[in-house]
């Protein structure tokens, strides 16, 4: 009688502890999804590809819930973990590399408007920049993380931090103003 009561009292904390974490869990998503999406968009440039690194994100944090041992840092817990999702991407693809210069192939999608051509040449420069300077810069735009928070997500130093986004802005900034950036010539 004594342990069919025990079985019983542990069984219902079990079931309690599962619907706290399915609770916990939900609110992670419903508050964040978003700009996890947006975040593993920017990796990623495809959709699809966003969709399904976020998805695995999710899972894993599922998994792995019982870590996050602070809900305020769980924005940039769940970052770590798409970023190590988007890297075990490419330890699984093989890629085909092709004979034509990326940079060259004519986007044939892009709006003709001022606005839309201007946001698509930044977002193309911020892809051209070196991981280095792109991931915090995205981290900051995307992520709206502040220095100290990308220290942390990226293993850094806030200053190295600091000194990759202001060379980041700097390399975006003489690209975008310079006359050929924008189809403009001198002469």
């Amino acid at each position: 009688m004594f342990s069919r009561s025990r079985n019983k009292k542990s069984s219902s904390t079990v079931n309690s502890d599962m619907l706290s974490k399915q609770r916990r869990y939900d609110s992670l998503v419903r508050a964040l999804h978003a700009d996890i999406f947006r975040y593993a968009y920017w990796l990623c440039g495809d959709k699809h590809v966003a969709e399904d690194i976020t998805q695995e994100t999710f899972l894993r944090a599922w998994r792995s819930l019982e870590s996050l041992k602070d809900d305020k840092a769980a924005k940039a817990w769940l970052i770590t973990i798409l970023r190590r999702e988007n890297a075990r991407r490419f330890e699984r693809k093989q890629f085909n590399y092709s004979d034509v210069e990326q940079e060259h192939l004519e986007d044939v999608f892009s709006s003709s408007s001022e606005d839309q051509a201007e946001q698509h040449l930044i977002r193309r420069q911020i892809a051209k920049l070196e991981l280095e300077y792109r991931e915090p810069l995205l981290l900051q735009i995307i992520g709206g993380f502040s220095g100290e928070e990308i220290a942390g997500i990226l293993d850094l130093n806030r200053n190295t931090v600091m000194t990759r986004l202001f060379r980041a802005r700097n390399q975006l900034k003489d690209v975008i103003e310079q006359p050929q950036a924008r189809g403009q010539s001198n002469g």
